[in-house]
């Protein structure tokens, strides 16, 4: 029977300004280097109209900075996000409830914005013309930051929008405005002992992320929607990672091969193999980790089994 394990959870808040370049130093001897895959911010808006809404009119959209003018407004109280082209235009406004201000979470039983009653949070996504005179809805915010003024600076969200009636078709929609990628999926195939099975989605909206220094690696922490989960990941002996390499994994890391120790929920593995791959990586001039993102396999006591997941800490 794998053994079971602890770890100690450690919460952090948003990361601020990463730098344009950042030195990759993951041995404390090894000298500076470039910072291939430098975590860069995103920008985009999409949705998806079910047939029959009649904002999104059963289409689907997706734009970005390249196809179109993207631009976010107003304050934590309520954000106006705006997407337009020459021939089209949408608005999505998310408020917090009367006398708040947005914070991350998710907002339940959302009231058209600008008409929104008691302590119900607003919502009103529009475009072409197209608008609710009714919204039934809810909202996650998954990252969002302001300047010393109020300003909106950074977002990231979803929604669901029902216009006129709340059994009516949904418009459902993702919004990012200069925001880092933030979240943690796993896949648990059947007999997979850690994952039991199951799979999950961690964004900011429902989870805390950590991130610490561990030896000449460092170690990972997901916390949110009942569980915990904890990565140890170290590099190959006399080894450091580099962004956009892959790498053969067991339990503790040896030459030639990188440590990964994935644990969820108290259960670990007390011998593993598996693949780790690293897309992005940017560090403090100390050499700890800012931001990663990997994609890892990880099969526990030499069974077939795996447990599969993606990180996007921040990259």
């Amino acid at each position: 029977m794998p053994r079971s394990t602890g770890w100690r959870r450690v919460l952090t808040g948003a990361l601020a300004g990463l730098t344009a370049t950042v030195g990759l130093t993951m041995a404390q001897a090894a000298p500076a280097a470039a910072a291939t895959g430098t975590p860069a911010v995103v920008t985009k808006y999409s949705h998806t109209s079910t047939p029959g809404d009649y904002i999104g009119q059963g289409a689907t959209a997706a734009y970005t900075p390249k196809t179109a003018a993207i631009s976010a407004g107003g304050s934590a109280e309520d954000v106006r996000f705006r997407v337009s082209t020459d021939s089209t235009w949408w608005d999505v406004e998310l408020a917090a409830p009367h006398g708040e201000k947005l914070h991350l979470g998710i907002y339940r039983n959302a009231e058209r914005a600008a008409f929104r009653t008691g302590r119900s949070p607003g919502l009103d996504v529009s475009g072409d013309g197209r608008g609710c005179n009714e919204v039934y809805g809810q909202f996650s915010v998954n990252q969002i930051e302001t300047d010393a003024d109020g300003a909106i600076t950074l977002l990231d969200a979803t929604y669901t929008q029902h216009c006129e009636s709340a059994t009516a078709p949904a418009l459902k929609g993702v919004v990012k405005y200069r925001a880092y990628p933030l979240s943690y999926a796993y896949t648990s195939d059947a007999g997979d002992y850690i994952g039991q099975g199951l799979s999950q989605t961690h964004t900011g909206s429902t989870s805390t992320f950590s991130i610490s220094g561990y030896g000449d690696g460092f170690q990972y922490g997901v916390s949110g929607k009942r569980e915990d989960w904890s990565a140890i990941i170290t590099p190959p002996d006399g080894e450091r990672f580099a962004a956009g390499s892959t790498y053969t994994t067991q339990r503790f890391h040896g030459p030639g091969t990188a440590g990964l120790d994935m644990g969820g929920n108290g259960r670990g593995c007390n011998s593993s193999t598996g693949e780790l791959t690293i897309s992005k990586l940017a560090l403090n001039g100390d050499g700890t980790v800012k931001a990663f993102a990997a994609t890892f396999v990880q099969h526990c006591e030499g069974g077939t089994p795996a447990l599969r997941g993606t990180i996007h800490y921040y990259a």
